[in-house]
């Protein structure tokens, strides 16, 4: 199946044309949802409050997430919201993975054997997704759109909102069709097997929960991460001021990252940068008393598990990928590198746990 071309006329009546209808929701019998986000984990996690609104708003419908092949696992996590998933093969437009081209016929000819009732596009503006999703044969099809809003019996598409936090973005949409908002938080559950897997790494052994401090040098992409030298210099004043134990995390990718940051650093650092799971290591941040890392997913497990972060910024919107509780999570501006100052005024704060209007009178407030 082609994806260069526009999506089928039958999709695309301009809303102005059509009479007032009632939410979509409130108008179909959803037996089942597809829901296509095929993005990275921090992104994913930005869509739970409008995962949770659907399953709240849906309780009886199956929910299949279609996603990147890794969010298997992500689908697992949130079984509560989702019960299924397809992974998707790609499409020459989207970066975020190579098209497996010889899996495009079977993949979409699966999902229309389905005869899903609902396919929600929850993935960007819809210039291409929306073709994507299309490609589903849903009964119904919703989501943002890059032009127009489309009203029909069978489409509701939205004109994609260019401001705003991408977890509010996302939620709107759920409730624009019907659902009732079921909280804007963020969520990471810990899995006893997380812990377990934690506890046979032995990276944990001999931590004191609530004693120690999580610092993240890496990210996915090299020109969205902090130098070494510089979240090496914050972990060592903060072990010093605080007498808290630093833990430096990473995937197994990162191993030689993190092994630079301990190389610059004073104090004695556990290296956790272990081939452990994502759960393991939210295990392991759970306990923790405070995380420094740069706009990454890290940062949105820490608003999952309530961690207190302070989030390093210096390529992405802050008002779209920063955590919503800005009291709890303060978010940086630091193209330069050049701020070091502000992230331990910040991290002392959250440390220290200084009253936030305090910190406003003291001309630390905004701090981005």
């Amino acid at each position: 199946m082609s994806h260069d071309g526009p999506l089928p006329a039958a999709f695309l009546i301009p809303m102005e044309e059509t009479v007032s209808r009632r939410p979509l929701f409130h108008r179909l019998d959803i037996a089942s949802v597809v829901v296509f986000r095929a993005l990275h984990l921090g992104d994913m996690l930005c869509a739970v409050p409008a995962l949770r609104a659907l399953r709240t708003a849906l309780p009886k419908a199956r929910i299949t997430l279609v996603g990147l092949p890794w969010a298997r696992q992500f689908a697992r996590r949130f079984h509560h919201y989702i019960d299924d998933f397809v992974p998707f093969p790609g499409h020459p437009l989207l970066p975020e993975q190579e098209t497996r081209h010889e899996e495009l016929t079977p993949f979409y000819a699966g999902l229309c054997a389905r005869r899903f009732t609902l396919a929600l596009q929850l993935h960007g503006n819809g210039a291409v997704t929306n073709e994507i999703v299309a490609g589903f044969g849903a009964q119904a099809m919703a989501g943002y759109c890059a032009g127009k809003a489309v009203d029909t019996e069978r489409t509701v598409l939205f004109p994609y909102p260019e401001v705003g936090a991408e977890p509010d973005r996302l939620l709107r949409l759920v409730e624009r069709l019907g659902a009732s908002a079921a909280g804007d938080y963020l969520e990471f559950p810990v899995a006893p097997e997380d812990r377990q897997e934690l506890e046979a790494s032995g990276i944990a052994a001999g931590l004191e929960p609530g004693n120690y401090i999580c610092v993240h040098p890496g990210a996915r992409k090299r020109d969205k991460r902090w130098p070494p030298q510089r979240f090496a210099e914050v972990a060592d004043r903060l072990a010093a001021e605080f007498g808290v134990g630093v833990v430096l995390t990473g995937s197994p990718d990162e191993a030689e990252l993190v092994r630079e940051t301990a190389s610059h650093m004073q104090a004695r650092a556990i290296n956790a940068a272990a081939p452990i799971s994502i759960g393991a290591m939210a295990a392991l941040m759970k306990n923790a008393r405070l995380l420094v890392c740069n706009d990454t997913g890290v940062s949105h497990i820490a608003a999952g598990l309530r961690l207190k972060s302070v989030v390093i910024f210096s390529r992405t919107d802050i008002a779209r990928w920063a955590p919503l509780d800005r009291d709890k999570h303060r978010c940086i501006w630091d193209p330069d590198a050049q701020r070091t100052g502000a992230v331990l005024q910040h991290a002392r704060a959250l440390l220290a746990g200084t009253d936030p209007n305090r910190q406003r009178r003291a001309g630390l407030w905004p701090y981005f």
